[in-house]
């Protein structure tokens, strides 16, 4: 079973993500809703992935994202942003955004278990 965290200000978009996860795959789905908690559940959880918002208040992503690459611990897990700042087509497949995957929102959930189970593979 592949441990998923996602972390998202958005309560209804989370519960979204982790029932419709959840139902496509052998996913087990950690949900947070703002960066430091994300920082500390990455280190106790041990997601094989981790899903991240970009605008958050607070700990806004890149900033989560940053520090998980200085800590030895979290360094090494794959996070991809989840993002509506961009438009669906200028996410083709996960494209990277200064070395970092993203994927726009809507999300469709096919594709983010496609991304996942590729970029896990990868790990």
């Amino acid at each position: 079973m592949k441990r998923i965290l996602v972390v998202d200000d958005e309560k209804d978009f989370c519960f979204f993500l982790k029932k419709n996860l959840e139902a496509a795959g052998s996913f087990d789905v950690t949900v947070c809703h703002e960066g430091l908690a994300a920082l500390q559940l990455a280190e106790t959880v041990r997601p094989d992935l981790i899903l991240l918002d970009i605008l958050m208040p607070g700990m806004d992503g890149p900033e989560v994202a940053r520090r998980l690459k200085e800590n030895p611990m979290t360094q090494r897990i794959p996070v991809v942003f989840l993002t509506a700042v961009v438009k669906e087509e200028e996410a083709k497949d996960g494209e990277s955004i200064g070395g970092w995957r993203y994927i726009a929102k809507p999300v469709k959930v096919k594709e983010l278990v496609d991304l996942i189970n590729t970029l896990t593979l990868l790990k």
